[in-house]
């Protein structure tokens, strides 16, 4: 039996159905998270844990399970009964790990029902405010004046942010180095105290950084301007 993606409102459809809404939730909902804890994804989780338990009365609890460029965490889901109580808060990483995986211990299609998209966002580029590089242009410049020299952190192995700090070294011809981390909230932190110098991040997380002045926003990866920082 297929398990559910929780990229939003798995339980809610299920209590849409009147035979089900009468004995669904009847125990705690757990929603996976396959990042490490203050991250974009593991925000959004909480967000609708929170509100689920208020709408079900039951628990819906959020469970870290990072690594594995999220594949620990999606193994979990996935090999877990399909009866709507494992779900899973996924992302771009599920549909890049089918590419970038010669071998999964899971197949992403078969062995997930997607329920709904809960919320779409832009990958940010920012950096340290020590490095001197305030635009996309001087960025690019100071990496190639000393190639190899600069890293930029990611979430993890595969993510979509990944893929965009991969695209810009081709795009621009740059060297910089990747340093991945198990989840967000820990590349953002290595970030904001200068062990790393950039990091391409989604906008949830990044915000209240880059308005309290702790990291400097240089682009955003997206094809428009993106309405949180419309300045980019």
């Amino acid at each position: 039996m297929k398990s559910a993606i929780a990229v939003v409102f798995a339980a809610a459809a299920l209590a849409g159905a009147d035979a089900i809404a009468q004995s669904y939730p009847s125990k705690t909902v757990r929603i996976v998270v396959p990042y490490a804890p203050g991250g974009n994804t593991d925000f959004t989780a909480r967000v609708i844990a929170a509100k689920l338990t208020d709408v079900f009365g039951q628990q819906v609890v959020v469970e870290n399970r990072p690594g594995g460029g999220t594949n620990i965490g999606s193994e979990l889901v996935a090999k877990a009964p399909g009866d709507g109580y494992t779900l899973l808060m996924g992302g771009a990483s599920n549909a890049i790990n089918m590419s970038l995986y010669q071998k999964m211990p899971y197949d992403t299609l078969r062995d997930f029902a997607p329920v709904i998209l809960c919320v779409k966002g832009a990958n940010v580029l920012s950096v340290h405010p020590s490095l001197p590089a305030k635009n996309l242009k001087e960025l690019i410049a100071l990496a190639r004046s000393n190639p190899g020299r600069l890293n930029y952190a990611s979430s993890g192995i595969g993510g979509s942010n990944m893929m965009a700090g991969e695209l810009l070294k081709l795009m621009a011809k740059i060297n910089i180095t990747h340093v991945p981390y198990k989840g967000n909230a820990p590349a953002l932190t290595d970030t904001i105290g200068g062990h790393v110098e950039m990091i391409f991040s989604g906008v949830t997380a990044l915000l209240p950084h880059i308005q309290s002045g702790r990291i400097r926003p240089i682009a955003v990866a997206c094809l428009r301007r993106f309405g949180m920082l419309p300045e980019l």
